[in-house]
């Protein structure tokens, strides 16, 4: 039966000894632009989405993560790595976005923008299109998350610890609407949670250590599903 492009689901040291730890531990961050993919194994819509995130993954400047959701599993096929949490990330998302409810494959960059993310070169163009990070300095670095002094909107962002598995994982799907096909994930996100706040003040959070070979990215955000404003992996 044919599918729309897109599957919709209705449904305590001092300020001053802080201030120079995130200044000297800054001074050789990069800045990201964060490409969240939001997919679904029980989704016959996503593969492509899938793809095309490989495309970027290891592209200079860029932290692309897989987000797995969990709201087709109904379907047949239970995503292996799918999490609540990770659904209700992206819930928070759709009304800033501008939509009604949650649907895969959908593509979010630095917090702010979205696309489906299916079509050939749509994720590069919106990547192009969304430009930099412009927020405080962070830096991630000897089990500190270093963040300097700024801006906060509102007073407060909400800071992020995302542990994801670097590289490339097949996952064959033996029942549901991909039944039979082996789907490749890029970067997939195993645990999110809230590390602490930060209130644009210079800010150090202990970040602790990462197990099972995962890699670390911590995210600076306005809360309630609003845009990235920094972020560091390791």
């Amino acid at each position: 039966m044919p599918r729309s492009p897109a599957r919709r689901f209705v449904a305590l040291s001092s300020l001053g000894a802080l201030a120079l730890a995130a200044s000297l531990s800054a001074a050789t961050a990069q800045p990201l632009t964060v490409v969240e993919l939001f997919t679904s194994q029980g989704c016959s819509s996503c593969p492509p989405a899938n793809a095309n995130l490989i495309k970027v993954k290891d592209q200079p400047g860029v932290l692309a993560l897989s987000f797995n959701v969990t709201y087709w599993d109904y379907l047949g096929w239970k995503d292996i790595f799918g999490r609540p949490e990770f659904t209700q990330r992206q819930v928070r998302y759709e009304p800033p976005l501008g939509h009604d409810g949650p649907f895969t494959p959908q593509v979010v960059v630095n917090g702010h923008a979205d696309v489906v993310g299916a079509a050939p070169g749509e994720i590069q163009r919106l990547i192009a299109a969304s430009g930099t990070i412009n927020g405080p300095s962070l830096s991630l670095e000897r089990g500190k998350a270093s963040i300097g002094a700024g801006a906060a909107p509102g007073g407060k962002a909400d800071v992020w610890l995302v542990r994801y598995a670097k590289g490339i994982v097949e996952v064959p799907v033996a029942r549901g609407e991909n039944t039979g096909r082996t789907l490749p994930h890029a970067n997939v996100v195993h645990a999110l949670e809230k590390l602490g706040s930060w209130n644009g003040a210079a800010t150090v959070l202990d970040v602790p250590p990462a197990t099972g070979g995962l890699s670390t990215a911590v995210l600076v955000q306005s809360p309630g599903g609003g845009p990235i404003l920094a972020a560091a992996a390791n």
